[in-house]
């Protein structure tokens, strides 16, 4: 096989393992809206939840009800708090029936469960309440290059690993993978953060926030490489521990114990 071959054949498999992970990880992070369908009055309906949703506005949750002979109305808390349960009913605009979760500062959280009610039966959409998390809007020029950026170090990183598997030259593949990782993980997620939840950095030491620690773990392992490959540029075992790490910290969900505000402290309103 020719290295030209060989390389698109690389590149190739990278790309799709790193588009996998994406997918894998946008698919089951806990912003992803829960989708599903009942069966009331002889009406199929199917639903839509959101699990996010950007102030500074109630958060509309819309559920497509043709027949006006079904009403709705949904139960809400914030969380965690002591809070007890509000419930409202729900309001119809046209063939939609929408309830308004109030909005509640970013990071601000809120489990809601929504009740469809026929003439003689009714359902739950949700066998358990689901949970709403409210944050700023970000602006699009810090969101897309931290999106593309990101997805560029997944790439690289996934490429890194198959050179070190195939005893390819890891070198620029290393520093160009850590220069990613630091401009769209460290430089453009911390930015994104704060515009979305009014902090810099939410992980390790500060808090628990998943998404920047494992930002860190993959840091400090590509760091680590990095100096491996520069004193040689063949250099393997750790550029693969690093590619390994990457891997598998981009595919715990994204968001999973993210920021959040702690109703429960009795500073909160």
């Amino acid at each position: 096989m020719n290295k030209v071959l060989k390389n698109v054949i690389m590149w190739t498999i990278a790309l799709l393992l790193t588009l996998a992970t994406v997918v894998y990880q946008r698919m089951t992070g806990p912003t992803h809206p829960v989708r599903g369908n009942v069966t009331l009055e002889n009406e199929e309906i199917r639903f839509r939840l959101i699990r996010s949703f950007p102030m500074p506005m109630d958060a509309p949750i819309r559920v497509k009800v043709e027949s006006e002979k079904i009403t709705g109305s949904f139960e809400y808390k914030r969380t965690p708090s002591h809070d007890e349960k509000t419930v409202e009913d729900m309001v119809r605009k046209d063939e939609y029936l929408i309830a308004y979760i109030p909005q509640q500062p970013p990071a601000g959280k809120v489990m809601y469960q929504i009740t469809l009610q026929g003439e003689e039966e009714k359902v739950k959409l949700t066998e358990n309440p689901i949970i709403i998390r409210f944050r700023g809007s970000v602006p699009a020029w810090a969101f897309i290059p931290h999106v593309i950026i990101i997805f560029i170090a997944m790439l690289l990183s996934t490429r890194a690993g198959l050179a070190a598997i195939f005893k390819e030259k890891t070198f620029t593949l290393t520093l160009w993978t850590l220069i990613t990782l630091i401009v769209g993980g460290l430089i453009f997620g911390p930015i994104m953060q704060k515009y979305a939840f009014g902090e810099w950095w939410t992980g390790w030491p500060l808090g628990t926030d998943l998404t920047d620690n494992k930002t860190a773990i993959a840091f400090l392992f590509w760091a680590y490489a990095m100096v491996k490959v520069y004193k040689n540029h063949y250099h393997r075992g750790w550029v693969l521990a690093a590619s390994v790490i990457m891997l598998i910290v981009f595919l715990i969900p994204h968001s999973l114990l993210g920021s959040e505000i702690d109703w429960t402290q009795e500073a909160m309103p």
